[in-house]
């Protein structure tokens, strides 16, 4: 029988390994149509070096413990990027596709794995081989997709990733309450290089309007000189501040280090975005008492499990199950997706297929129409849309002596079959 190896790429967030857990749940439900059930050791780096691991060994009760397991560190991702000329590359993952007679590739990651994924499953084709590739969403930043929400309405991790930020966003305003008369302004930095959905979730942490906030999207027309003039109106108004920031928002040079996609990264560069602009407010002046203050999460918004939404978690764990059941069917060059049923009386998603090409280096924005006229703040239709995404309970996370018990997988070592390689950018 034909195997199957599921990969992970790019950055991870809270669900990613829910996603992993529906793909090999959905496996183990077809064993007389998948024979063994790979991962890529640190995704497609994995692959290229031909280091597959056998899960068939892990116990149930680990895998089971994938849903509540956040980040990527069960089998690893990587931010190596495939290229149109890195051909060498391309045929090699093919070659290792047949020494190991994989039949199902379940790729989880963002819009350019998914570019990967179509690539891939165009060459086997050519190649001859009956390798189905299927690709699963993967995203905090919501932006894979199409301006209307067509292809996919949310992708998982960002429901995980907003509900961080409706948290967050109240603790810090008890914080910037209480030390107002010293630290007038709170500026915190959210994730978002081109979309401004994260930051945007700072919103329903406050869906009243009652804090004193301003968010500043990658979207909006702000600039420094435009945001310390606001920043300094509420403070005549309230006396504080609170101001998430986009990390996409353009504050000028940060001394920026990029990642193998081109990506900025932030964490890296040499100044952050929430500190140009509490310099900024710092040095022109404010109008009340105290300073402004930076607070960085950074990557703490994609990895901490105990702010995971309980609806992020399932619907993770469902378009991995899917995912499966379309490779099973026979589909390739597809990625299932989470699609939201018109109804007035509550929240409810199907899952269905999309062609990899109509997703592959997509990047949706956050809708102008969402966007208050100030752009300032966003409306309350971006709220009915995001809030059914972070739950009404918390997760149930397994502790053991008061911390949290991950998943513990070993997976057994693959036999190579194939000479060493080494992968062309690392040449």
């Amino acid at each position: 029988m034909p195997n199957a190896v599921v990969a992970q790429s790019g950055g991870p967030s809270p669900v990613i390994n829910a996603s992993l857990q529906g793909v090999i749940d959905a496996c183990s439900d077809f064993p007389e149509t998948i024979g063994r059930v790979f991962a890529a050791r640190h995704g497609v780096e994995g692959l290229l070096r031909e280091e597959l691991l056998d899960l068939g060994p892990v116990p149930r009760e680990e895998i089971a413990r994938l849903r509540h397991t956040p980040s990527a560190g069960v089998v690893g991702t990587c931010r190596y990027k495939l290229s149109d000329e890195q051909r060498e590359d391309f045929h090699r993952i093919v070659d290792v596709f047949a020494a190991h007679a994989i039949g199902y590739f379940f790729y989880i990651g963002g819009n350019d794995s998914m570019d990967t994924a179509a690539k891939l499953a165009h060459l086997a084709e050519r190649r001859g081989l009956e390798t189905r590739v299927v690709g699963v969403p993967k995203t905090i930043d919501n932006d894979i997709g199409d301006a209307e929400f067509r292809l996919i309405d949310h992708t998982p991790g960002y429901g995980s990733a907003a509900r961080y930020w409706a948290y967050t966003t109240q603790i810090l305003d008890q914080e910037n309450r209480g030390m107002s008369p010293s630290e007038c302004v709170c500026v915190t930095q959210a994730m978002g290089r081109g979309a401004g959905f994260i930051p945007a979730a700072a919103r329903l942490g406050d869906p009243n309007r009652e804090i004193p906030l301003q968010l500043y999207l990658p979207e909006c027309s702000h600039t420094l000189d435009s945001l310390a003039d606001n920043v300094a109106d509420e403070l005549r108004r309230s006396g504080r501040c609170v101001v998430v920031v986009s990390e996409g928002f353009d504050v000028g040079s940060l001394g920026e280090v990029h990642d193998a996609f081109g990506h900025i990264e932030y964490g890296a560069s040499k100044m952050t975005v929430a500190q140009v602009v509490v310099n900024r407010l710092n040095s022109v002046g404010l109008p009340a008492r105290g300073t402004a203050t930076a607070q960085v999460p950074g990557v703490l918004q994609r990895s901490t499990s105990a702010f995971a939404s309980a609806v992020d978690q399932e619907e993770a764990y469902q378009v991995g199950r899917k995912a499966v059941e379309l490779g099973v069917a026979g589909e390739t060059g597809v990625m299932a997706t989470i699609l939201r049923r018109a109804r007035m009386s509550g929240y409810e998603v199907y899952y269905d297929k999309v062609w990899l090409p109509d997703v592959a280096n997509s990047v949706r924005h956050l809708p102008s129409e969402w966007l208050m006229p100030d752009e300032l703040d966003v409306t309350d239709d971006f709220v009915r849309y995001a809030q059914p995404l972070i739950g009404e309970t918390w997760p149930n996370l397994p502790l053991v002596d008061g911390i949290q018990r991950f998943a513990r997988i070993k997976p057994v070592p693959v036999d190579k079959k194939l000479a060493p390689y080494v992968p062309m950018t690392h040449r």
